[in-house]
């Protein structure tokens, strides 16, 4: 075995461990940086009897309403979260929502059973929620069907 191939058996590992340590960087990186993705209603969207999903790939969000206190809770654990009420004349009232017992779970009190606890009720949202550098959004209209 000449010295070429010696020197190159004992450098080989160390440039693995650093080209790894390198593409772990690169990668933290790429998932800090600023995007924006949608979120979009799975089928009907009742938050009033439980029965609103958003979703993104992987990623859903469920919104209900408890006696006045909207909250929400996600697949993956959010950094922040942001409702908000849109009337008529496009004016929003936000709600920015507060962690309840984990990242996963999210709650404020908030206004819309006042608006849409009746049957037939309709209201539209906005919702924007926060994941590492990631922004999820949506626009939305909640109907209360029961």
């Amino acid at each position: 075995m000449n010295r070429h191939l010696k020197v190159a058996f004992m450098v080989a590992p160390f440039l693995a461990v650093l080209g790894y340590i390198g593409a772990d960087y690169y990668n933290e990186n790429e998932a800090s940086k600023t995007k924006i993705i949608q979120l979009v209603p799975e089928g009907h969207c009742d938050i009033i009897n439980h029965s609103c999903v958003l979703v993104s790939g992987e990623f859903k969000v469920n919104i209900s309403d408890k006696a006045g206190v909207t909250e929400i809770n996600s697949t993956f654990p959010l950094d922040s979260a942001t409702l908000f009420l849109v009337d008529k004349t496009d004016k929003m009232t936000p709600y920015p929502l507060g962690m309840k017992e984990s990242p996963y779970y999210w709650r404020n009190h908030t206004e819309l059973r006042e608006l849409v606890g009746n049957k037939g009720d309709s209201y539209k949202l906005r919702l924007i929620t926060k994941i590492k550098g990631g922004q999820y959004i949506s626009e939305f209209y909640t109907q209360t069907v029961k």
